[in-house]
């Protein structure tokens, strides 16, 4: 039986409107305001938190970054967790498309660097959790990706087989996760992204979610 595990954000939804806001309620306690816009910066924010906070810092040219992000960060979790939702959308067609990896009888679960809670919270505000057998966040284990050990155990958790397993995502990370893990990545070229993922090499890049059952079918 396939295992299909798909990273979170930038793949199967597009939360960078949220996570933006999140960063730049930070900025405003900071005393500045917008530092971050939904025009430049959405596929920032698709690279997380820190992501988010070390690139608007920079903006300011604040030279003691490490220091503010660390207070930060959990202010970001805080804001995002009260925002989590309003602007964030599945990606066209990414629902039906594992309604029907589950109709198949594939496993399907989540392999994501967002925190566990926040990733069910999402999920089950999206009306999503139960699509899911499966959902392991950056911090279920104490390593994350691009480490292939958060990417076993989803597939352990779906009761899977490594050999039949792939991961689907949008970034380096995840292409860094499924290399590490020996398993086949499938890349998908969404916006925001800003990953140049042609230069990756991955085993395909879907641009829409109705090539991906096709694609799996084709490398396994």
């Amino acid at each position: 039986m396939k295992s299909i595990v798909f990273d979170l954000d930038g793949t199967l939804a597009d939360t960078s409107r949220d996570m933006l806001k999140a960063a730049n309620l930070c900025f405003e306690e900071m005393g500045h305001s917008e530092v971050l816009s939904e025009e430049k910066h959405r596929g920032t924010a698709l690279h997380g938190g820190r992501a988010m906070l070390t690139k608007g810092l920079s903006i300011l040219n604040e030279p003691d970054q490490a220091n503010i992000i660390s207070e930060y960060y959990p202010k970001f979790l805080k804001y995002y967790k009260e925002n989590l939702y309003e602007k964030t959308v599945f990606y066209e067609g990414a629902i039906f498309c594992v309604e029907n990896m589950i109709q198949k009888g594939w496993n399907v679960g989540i392999c994501t660097n967002k925190p566990e809670s926040l990733a069910n919270l999402l999920l089950t505000k999206m009306s999503a959790k139960g699509y899911f057998k499966s959902v392991v966040g950056a911090d279920t284990l104490s390593v994350r990706k691009p480490n292939p050990e958060p990417f076993f155990e989803t597939v352990k958790q779906l009761n899977g087989t490594l050999s039949l397993s792939c991961m689907i995502g949008d970034s380096v990370t995840d292409y860094k996760t499924a290399k590490a893990a020996g398993v086949p990545i499938i890349l998908v070229d969404f916006p925001p992204n800003d990953t140049e993922i042609n230069l990756l090499k991955p085993d395909a890049i879907i641009k829409h979610f109705n090539e991906l059952i096709p694609t799996v079918e084709s490398i396994f």
